[in-house]
């Protein structure tokens, strides 16, 4: 009986579990959007109906194809045996191993704009063909590689850039010597730092274009409130707010394992090796626990909003500025435990007030239902529809909310959509705008999206937008594109100044 009875059930759940379905939102490793997007083109025209031309999806229609794998159906009569389902798996594989060969070989071919041959690169940026590959490519179609050659732009070969080391001097082309320029401005900086009384006017407007690195940590200190301008007082200041922090550390830190503060602690535990897990210094258990104990300390003295999902992130570019006080060499593979207590003790005080100072300009955006948020996010929808008409209709057409990508953009400043040396460098100019977190960020948003607008308007369904929206290929950019995108965001915010209601129609 119970033979019959399982057989049955299998027999009613006739439908192939486990079908590939990308899954967006997921960031650690991001999904290659070309590969996922011709792998679900070539899958659509197999199962196309033939006497229906296919349009592209909006989010409802997307929202009826994708369901759950282990559905029960109740269709009794399919067999997975029948030739439609080696027909459609034969196609599938096929497309799916004409597009992994199409990948593996475009990533071998020499971009176009390069005039210069393999053997003028350095040694270690050679590619080297293997005859294995050689014999794959030479059996896949002559059709398949035009088709995405035509369509996809070769990857560029570029310098691996550190994403920590060297951020002040970093550009996109990874070239790392301090220009003469350079050297005037740290000069300029270093004149203003020790002046009996620094001008912090005048210190912002050095800041705007970027801080250089040697001087970054004593910068964003006095950018953000935490440093008197009197350089008298500087020293007796920074030893009585460690001391205070360290004194919430006794107070406070012990009562994360009572029941009320239980669900608090498990949710920072939890998002802690989260953050940034492709860089080494921020999975070391030191870290963790500095981490852990400057947001547990922070949640317990900001009882309206207590600890939410993102804030993790915002300690991480303080913790790096603060560390590269005390290391010459790059932070992002430094082990911490080769620094004295007193000089971790430091870096976690610091990190902590900073992030404290931040938080004070934009703390509606983590209160209940964040409403700061929902604020900026409308603001963004409203401001796009006025600057690039096209863009938001596109948006409209196919149903993309821009909640559903600009929220974490909002929530975490983007650090999830730039490099860690980017979002430091985006940070220098903030801290010299006036509302810089909170009012300038807005128009930052507005041109980082313009900047995708070829690419936006390219995708014409909703899931390709979301996945492309959620996974902008922003891994090679530096100094130069984060200058570029701030000179338009403030090209943005200053076409509106004097226009109080842009935001609305």
């Amino acid at each position: 009986m119970a033979a019959e009875n399982s057989k049955q059930f299998w027999k009613r759940s006739a439908k192939l579990p486990g079908s590939i379905q990308p899954v967006y939102g997921a960031q650690h490793p991001p999904l290659d959007p070309r590969l996922t997007k011709n792998f679900i083109k070539e899958r659509s025209k197999v199962n196309a109906v033939p006497l229906k031309n296919k349009k592209a999806s909006s989010f409802h229609e997307f929202a009826r194809n994708t369901s759950d794998a282990w559905d029960i159906g109740d269709d009794e009569e399919e067999d997975f045996s029948s030739p439609s389902f080696q027909t459609l798996n034969s196609k599938v594989a096929l497309a799916t191993a004409a597009q992994v060969l199409e990948n593996h070989s475009k990533l071998r071919v020499k971009p176009e704009r390069s005039q210069s041959t393999t053997s003028d690169l350095p040694a270690s940026y050679k590619v080297i063909k293997s005859s294995s590959d050689a014999q794959l490519s030479r059996n896949s179609s002559d059709t398949c590689l035009r088709n995405a050659l035509h369509k996809q732009q070769s990857l560029p070969l570029r310098p691996i850039i550190p994403l920590v080391a060297r951020i002040s001097d970093q550009n996109a082309s990874g070239a790392p010597p301090m220009t003469v320029r350079e050297k005037t401005r740290l000069e300029k900086f270093r004149q203003l730092l020790s002046s009996h009384n620094t001008d912090l006017d005048e210190l912002r407007k050095c800041s705007w274009p970027g801080v250089p690195r040697e001087v970054r940590p004593v910068t964003w200190r006095l950018l953000s409130g935490y440093l008197p301008a009197n350089t008298e007082r500087r020293k007796l200041t920074l030893q009585r707010k460690r001391e205070e922090y360290f004194g919430f550390i006794e107070q406070y830190y012990d009562s994360r394992n009572e029941e009320h503060h239980q669900d608090t602690y498990r949710q920072i535990h939890i998002d802690i090796p989260r953050t940034n897990p492709l860089i080494p210094l921020f999975q070391q258990p030191l870290v963790q626990e500095i981490f852990e104990r400057i947001l547990f300390i922070w949640a317990i003295r900001h009882p309206a909003s207590g600890y939410v999902q993102g804030i993790n992130d915002l300690v991480t570019p303080f913790f790096v500025v603060f560390l590269s006080e005390y290391v010459e060499e790059d932070v992002e593979n430094f082990d911490v435990t080769n620094l004295s207590q007193d000089m971790l003790r430091s870096i976690e005080a610091d990190s902590f007030w900073c992030m404290s100072k931040l938080l004070d300009g934009i703390q509606d955006n983590y209160t209940f239902a964040q409403p700061g948020i929902q604020k900026k996010v409308k603001a963004l929808e409203e401001l796009v529809s006025r600057i690039d008409e096209q863009v938001h209709n596109h948006f409209r057409r196919y149903e993309v909310e821009y909640l559903q990508f600009a929220f974490r953009w909002m929530n975490n400043l983007l650090m999830r959509e730039l490099p860690l040396r980017c979002t430091i460098r985006l940070w220098d100019t903030y801290q010299s705008e006036p509302e810089g977190f909170s009012h300038f960020h807005l128009y930052v948003c507005a041109a980082f999206l313009i900047k995708w607008r070829k690419e936006i308007l390219d995708e014409e369904d909703f899931q390709g937008l979301l996945m492309l929206l959620q996974n902008l290929p922003t891994i090679h950019w530096g100094n130069e594109e984060i200058g570029l995108l701030l000179a338009e965001a403030y090209r943005l915010k200053y076409m509106f100044a004097d226009a109080p209601n842009h935001y609305r129609r």
